[in-house]
């Protein structure tokens, strides 16, 4: 079987926003004009492709990534059967909650287009998501949409794009009219002005610029060109000296800077009234990257942690990354994964070096939203879904067992919000434990554990919003009726000094003995920057929250007992000093200890690590951290007082306020354990007309007054 588009054509890139921005409408138009679908699903009508869940139809939003293959054919090039090129799409949530699916999502892509709202410019989320774009250095084009919208300003947009996100984003369209006068766009490029008609906007006609918009195009399209040479020096030469470049070597010059994330085109129109969706599809092939332009996937040899990489080619031996677990209640799990290098067939075998086990892959889906394609093989730069891995969890790496490699794993934020759950019923009891989790595969910020006092489930996630659809999913699609308990803080303890500890595990019985005995040295773990990170000497181990220095000398604890040491280590910081809450950013040093021929072994120096740490962390100071969360109050400015009041009440930090339209946004970093239930108390402040975004920004130590409250309440 060959491949049925070469990997030049092919083009994988997210769509990303602030909620409500109009993503997911977006996507919808996308699918409409590529021939997906017949017919424009609206959200407002919950009749979209990309939101098939119960859950995402009720409220309107997207909760889960969706992945759609489609094929699209440039505008300007509608009679060359060759330009047709494949694009894998995936349409992102835009709430906060669910910001894992965007910062997995934008691991495996190569481009994205990052939709803004033309009213408000750029919000919190927008934020966000560009900070994730910027950490998986994926190229973007912004399109502002809304701009048929009451209140609508391109240019109040793009300054917001400029002022909080980059000053490489430069205007290459502009709009023809704002509000109900929005009628279409003008390329700055060629210089045109592109109009919309036809059933659902399908017909593209391209028109010289109006007469009262020429000196204004004329102004950005001098600035475009300006911005573009800049990257070449012939160019920029050529230009100094009076010579202006043709149409094609802009293009290919402004290509070349985007997939450089030296520029960020800006393109404009409204998803809604089918103006502008099909430019931006031109653009994607015209500026994002293919699978060839982008650098080779780094990774380690799992056998020996030898850095290598792996080039997006057919003939390089087979590695993917699996970014998503899904359930499907036709075919069961689902593992969506990103090719990097290779092929893969269906019924062959896979490695997976996290486990160090062979897998048979069974099915090989191509996905459209939750309709699916089954196919026989895919390439190098595809995204599809595997049907009869049990064993893959998200981001693992699956390979080749000849050529081995273990891609970067992707890092995902902890759990901030907790809470206690139970089954109403005997029968809902085992369905339970089953259901919670197949959720928490599927999801790497859902976290299920047990507490050891009282025996209670306890579920933690991202907020609110998060736990709340995980209940209703597991009503819904497990069948389960639980009980739930009020949502509970997450927090953290650490350590603030230095301590030596030493741990001795000794205990005889008849016959063998057990002997463990360790001597350790603990302090807070220092943050460090990349750079650093990869600098490391090979006997400093870090964890995400924990640091393992190995030191010992001359043998004075045998190798195959320092892992059953960095395990006891572990199990000792899940249980804190101070309240029980977890230990975290703690560096433990191996220093010293000593071994018995016969009687020492695996659990007897766990045991040891365990009872030495505790210890330890009892004796560095130890503290509560609370998370801080990063809240932004949309509000008419007559009620900024009373919202700025109640914020400063709640222990919150007030860090700046700016306009936002007719209304005030007021930002602000406050404890998460002061914003439950907020929004009622907002709503009844400001007659029901204010808003309020929040997001996870740290831990930060607990006022003592607070901390002793909260031991007094663990006793």
């Amino acid at each position: 079987m060959e491949r049925d588009y070469p990997l030049e054509k092919v083009r994988n890139f997210g769509i990303i926003a602030h909620i409500d921005a109009g993503k997911t409408t977006t996507t919808e138009r996308v699918l409409f004009y590529t021939g997906v679908s017949h017919k424009i699903g609206e959200v407002h009508e919950g009749e979209t492709t990309t939101d098939w869940m119960e859950q995402e139809r009720e409220r309107g939003i997207t909760i889960t990534s969706a992945a759609v293959t489609c094929f699209w054919t440039p505008t300007y090039a509608l009679t060359d059967k060759n330009k047709k090129h494949r694009f894998n799409i995936i349409d992102t949530p835009g709430h906060i909650d669910f910001t894992v699916e965007v910062k997995r999502s934008l691991r495996v892509l190569d481009g994205a287009v990052v939709v803004f709202d033309g009213v408000a410019g750029v919000e919190p989320q927008s934020e966000t998501n560009w900070r994730y774009a910027d950490e998986a250095n994926v190229p973007r084009i912004c399109f502002i949409n809304k701009l048929d919208r009451t209140g609508a300003s391109f240019e109040h947009s793009y300054a917001t794009i400029l002022d909080r996100l980059t000053k490489k984003a430069v205007r290459v369209q502009i709009p023809i009219g704002l509000e109900d006068k929005f009628e279409g766009v003008i390329d700055l490029l060629r210089m045109k002005a592109y109009y919309f008609e036809g059933e659902m906007g399908n017909k593209v006609i391209e028109k010289d610029i109006p007469e009262e918009y020429k000196a204004e195009a004329q102004k950005y399209h001098s600035e475009l060109i300006e911005r573009i040479v800049e990257h070449d020096d012939v160019l920029m030469n050529d230009y100094l000296e009076g010579k202006t470049p043709d149409f094609d070597t802009l293009k290919k010059t402004l290509r070349k800077a985007v997939i450089d994330n030296a520029i960020f085109p800006v393109f404009a129109g409204s998803a809604l009234k089918n103006k502008g969706v099909q430019l931006v599809l031109d653009a994607v092939v015209d500026y994002l990257p293919s699978p060839m332009d982008i650098p080779p996937i780094p990774g380690i040899n799992p056998d020996n942690d030898e850095p290598m990489v792996r080039h997006a080619s057919d003939t390089e031996p087979f590695s993917a990354l699996a970014f998503k677990v899904a359930t499907d209640p036709f075919v069961g799990q689902i593992i969506f994964f990103r090719v990097y290098s290779g092929t893969l067939s269906a019924g062959s075998y896979i490695y997976n070096p996290r486990t160090r086990n062979k897998e048979r892959i069974g099915r090989i889906l191509r996905m459209h939203a939750n309709d699916r394609e089954e196919v026989k093989k895919v390439f190098a730069g595809e995204i599809a879904a595997a049907v009869g891995l049990k064993d893959t969890i998200t981001s693992d790496t699956l390979c080749d067992e000849a050529n081995p490699i273990e891609l970067n794993r992707i890092v995902f934020p902890e759990p901030v919000i907790s809470l206690r759950i139970e089954p109403k019923t005997k029968a809902d009891q085992e369905k339970m434990g089953m259901a919670l989790n197949r959720l928490a595969q599927e999801d790497p910020t859902f976290k299920v554990s047990t507490d050891q006092e009282t025996g209670e489930t306890i579920i933690a996630g991202m907020g609110e919003l998060h736990l709340e659809i995980i209940v209703d999913r597991m009503k819904r699609e497990f069948t389960v009726e639980a009980n739930v308990g009020k949502p509970q803080v997450a927090y953290r303890e650490t350590i603030t000094g230095e301590a030596d500890a030493e741990g001795k595990y000794i205990k005889q019985s008849g016959g063998r003995g057990n002997y463990g005995h360790v001597k350790i040295t603990v302090k807070p773990m220092v943050p460090l920057t990349k750079e650093e990170l990869e600098d490391l000497p090979k006997n400093t181990k870090r964890d995400g929250a924990f640091e393992f220095i190995n030191t010992i000398k001359g043998g004075a604890i045998p190798q195959e007992y320092i892992a059953p040491c960095e395990k006891g280590f572990k199990e000792g910081l899940e249980r804190g000093i101070l309240a029980g809450f977890k230990l975290v950013n703690v560096s433990v040093n191996l220093w010293d200890g000593s071994f018995h021929e016969v009687d020492s072994n695996e659990m007897a120096f766990k045991i040891a690590a365990s009872m030495a740490i505790q210890d330890a962390c009892r004796h560095a100071k130890p503290v509560i951290l609370e998370p801080m969360m990063k809240v932004e109050v949309v509000t008419p400015e007559k009620f900024m007082g009373d919202v700025t009041g109640n914020l400063s009440s709640k222990r919150g930090l007030i860090e700046g306020m700016e306009d936002r339209g007719m209304n005030k946004a007021i930002k602000a970093v406050v404890p998460l354990s002061e914003m439950f239930g907020y929004m009622t108390g907002l709503r009844s402040m400001t007659e029901g007309r204010a808003s309020f975004t929040m997001e996870f920004l740290r831990y930060d130590i607990v006022p003592q007054n607070v901390a002793e409250t909260i031991i007094a309440a663990r006793k």
